[in-house]
């Protein structure tokens, strides 16, 4: 496999495709960013405005600002900056809103902090991109939030939610997919990939500490080691309540943990992370298939999803490379390109712009499925560019 070429071919599809569809078809006259396109790319205007999708644009078009210096891409995160602090960011409680309306009011004022991380990797991403002396102080009081209010000192790790005023929350939930579980991975993991970015712009001992502990949460709670996957929900305690195999969630955290470990520089744990992270990696190749693509997950009475999701193939290009890259594995440089071959050829919407949804595997699009929305965002597929042209450099 030629690096350059697939670089080349993965620096295109971001330039041409991805970016530019969120910079014509999204923003919103009115303020920020619409908060839907669905299938088809029908915009509906009125939609709500959700924390994940305007944070995730914000480090979208900040992280590509960083690496390929075109100033409309700081344009952009400016706008998403300015939208997501002066909207976004409860200035009575602190912490950010689950959901705004279509104006920019409060819809759902509730404190998920899965969404609060989000936001600090935007914020951090931002500073990094454009030095605003705001937006890392505002990611540090989102950070002092998440301590504050998420983090359990005495059994370790972070619940899932509260309801504005850092109350217990009843209804825990990511989405109603989701098990009403106090601890979740998924949470988890996108708490210390914020940690982790927000370490690069503010070396503080704290941040540091917890970093390294959530690390210690992975590798020793939330990994299974007999099988090498992650467990999905845990109670208060760490009991697992799941018998699922996301292989999407498996490969990327593969390489999140190993970047979680690089940035944090300590060898002796980035050993213990390599390790791991091999044999979750591995794990997640359960769910590969002879065309690249990746399936979406194992169900807890053992049957497969088989659909090949946006996020999960972006993720397993990454995945590979990282195992290339640093775990020595020749092989995983074409592996990752037929992974790259099945996005370009089956993803990719190469008319209307941007990636689609998923395909199943027989090769059909859902008509349900959104174009752009609350969790439909630029972030995995505009991340699997930089990071893997990165590594191809």
């Amino acid at each position: 496999m030629e690096k350059q070429k697939f670089r080349e071919e993965l620096l295109a599809n971001l330039q041409d495709n991805i970016l530019p569809y969120w910079i014509d078809t999204m923003q919103d006259p009115a303020g920020g960013f619409y908060g839907r396109r669905a299938s088809g790319d029908v915009l509906h205007a009125d939609a709500p405005k959700g924390a994940i999708l305007n944070a995730r644009i914000l480090w979208s078009f900040s992280a590509a600002f960083r690496s390929l210096k075109r100033q409309e891409y700081l344009t952009v995160a400016t706008r998403a900056f300015r939208y997501l602090a002066d909207n976004f960011v409860d200035r009575e409680y602190g912490g950010v809103y689950w959901s705004l309306n279509a104006d920019g009011t409060p819809l759902d004022t509730k404190k998920q902090f899965y969404a609060i991380g989000f936001a600090i990797y935007g914020l951090s991403e931002y500073y990094l991109a454009s030095g605003d002396d705001e937006a890392l102080a505002l990611a540090k009081s989102l950070f002092r939030d998440i301590v504050d209010h998420s983090r359990d000192a005495a059994l370790g790790g972070y619940v899932e939610a509260a309801t504005r005023d850092w109350k217990p929350i009843q209804d825990m939930r990511l989405s109603d997919k989701d098990a009403n579980s106090a601890k979740t991975m998924n949470t988890h993991l996108h708490i210390i990939e914020p940690f982790t970015n927000l370490l690069r712009a503010w070396r503080d001992p704290e941040l540091l500490a917890l970093t390294r502990e959530l690390l210690d949460i992975f590798l020793g709670k939330i990994l299974d080691a007999e099988t090498g996957h992650l467990g999905l929900f845990f109670s208060n305690e760490w009991k697992r309540e799941d018998a699922i195999y996301s292989y999407g969630h498996d490969i990327e955290a593969s390489w999140l943990l190993l970047e979680t470990a690089q940035v944090i520089g300590d060898p002796a744990l980035t050993e213990r992370t390599l390790a791991a992270t091999k044999k979750i990696a591995d794990a997640s190749f359960e769910g590969l298939t002879e065309d690249g693509a990746m399936i979406y997950e194992r169900e807890g009475n053992g049957h497969l999803d088989t659909d090949r999701h946006w996020w999960v193939q972006a993720e397993a290009v990454i995945g590979q490379l990282y195992l290339w890259k640093y775990h020595g594995e020749a092989d995983m440089l074409g592996r990752a390109y037929r992974t790259w071959e099945y996005i370009r050829d089956n993803i990719v919407d190469n008319e209307g712009g941007e990636w689609h949804w998923r395909r199943s595997a027989e090769g059909h699009l859902y008509p349900a499925d959104d174009k752009a929305g609350f969790w439909k965002c630029p972030y995995h597929n505009t991340r699997m560019v930089l990071e893997s042209a990165r590594l191809l450099e």
